[in-house]
């Protein structure tokens, strides 16, 4: 497969060759160019940056022919490190070590593929100037841990180096032998018929999908939640929805959202591991109803947060209220009272 650069560095031209005649554009561009994913692909193609025998593709699927010649003006990278951005933060605690922030939904933590802006570490940037750990990688600076876009709840951040050493280690015993908590609050289709219990399932990447995680057949990384089911929603005697507490034991992408799942009680709103319940929201109540399926995101919130600080040894524990989406939701189920 020939690949000619033009004179312009970001421009590429590519040869359809005979083998490759009926493939889907952007599976072309991925499969040609080995600097671009699918996804960027796809992106570039949407932007109007591809034409075909110099008419503008904008048509992913399309089909490309033997013979035609594909052009992709690619942008300049990104810039390695992150730049700081005047974006509001709910900050819950500060000091010369570390922040503690009340993430709302839609904030992504890091930069990312599709994400090179509005994140929270460009807000810490903005916030703490050079001062942000370095450990985490430049486009990571001061994350010690995450939480997925669409979950909302306490995050701690380091500022030097030595917290964020000192906070990377609690973090890595996830609580077992250390002062480490963390708590998160859940409504969940139906509810278990034990009120406490302990999923312990290991996960890995779905096969099927790898934008997904799934619980793991054979190998996969340890994953252990512990829940307890605070109140259930019910009608007719059948449990509609339920509020749980759970604490993590470990620490793995989309941990509890893949658990809850795979116990047959997906957390409301999860459009990735709970899709397939969205149709139970017709089931209840108004205003319930309606605030479900206006929710746009899991209802998952981190309202605990404990650890030792690195620095002075002090122990430090924080809690979140439910935020106003979760907690309208809530109280429309009966689960607490007043949400205002």
């Amino acid at each position: 497969m020939a690949c000619r650069v033009s004179a312009a560095p970001d421009r590429l031209e590519l040869p359809v060759a005979i083998g490759e005649a009926g493939t889907r554009l952007d599976a072309f561009l991925a499969a040609a160019a080995p600097t671009l994913s699918r996804s960027r692909a796809k992106a570039l193609i949407l932007a109007g940056a591809v034409s075909v025998d110099g008419i503008a593709a904008t048509e992913p699927k399309r089909a490309v022919t033997a013979g035609e010649v594909v052009t992709v003006d690619v942008p300049p990278p990104e810039p390695a490190t992150p730049r700081g951005e005047a974006i509001a933060l709910a900050i819950v605690h500060e000091d010369a070590d570390l922040v503690v922030i009340d993430k709302p939904a839609g904030l992504v933590v890091h930069p990312a593929p599709g994400h090179s802006g509005g994140t929270l570490v460009n807000a810490l940037i903005a916030h703490c100037g050079d001062s942000l750990s370095g450990i985490g990688g430049v486009r990571r600076p001061g994350i010690v841990h995450r939480l997925d876009k669409d979950t909302s709840g306490l995050l701690v951040v380091a500022k030097n180096d030595r917290a964020h050493q000192g906070l990377a280690a609690q973090f890595a015993d996830h609580g077992r032998e250390g002062p480490l908590e963390r708590g998160y609050k859940a409504l969940v289709w139906g509810a278990p018929d034990r009120r406490e219990g302990v999923i312990d399932a290991a996960i890995d990447r779905s096969a099927k999908n790898r934008q997904k995680m799934a619980i793991a057949r054979e190998g996969g990384r340890e994953a252990i939640t512990h829940y307890a089911v605070e109140a259930v929603h019910p009608r007719r005697g059948d449990v509609l929805a339920a509020m749980m507490d759970l604490r993590l034991e470990t620490g793995r992408t989309h941990q509890i959202r893949v658990h809850l799942a795979a116990l047959g009680h997906p957390v409301i709103g999860d459009p990735v591991y709970g899709a397939g319940f969205a149709t139970k929201a017709e089931k209840l109540p108004e205003p319930a109803r309606t605030l479900a399926k206006s929710l746009g995101r899991q209802a998952l919130h981190a309202w605990l947060l404990g650890f030792e600080h690195p620095v002075t040894g002090e122990t430090l524990r924080f809690t979140s209220p439910l935020p106003p989406d979760m907690a309208a939701l809530a109280e429309a189920l009966g689960f607490i009272q007043d949400a205002a």
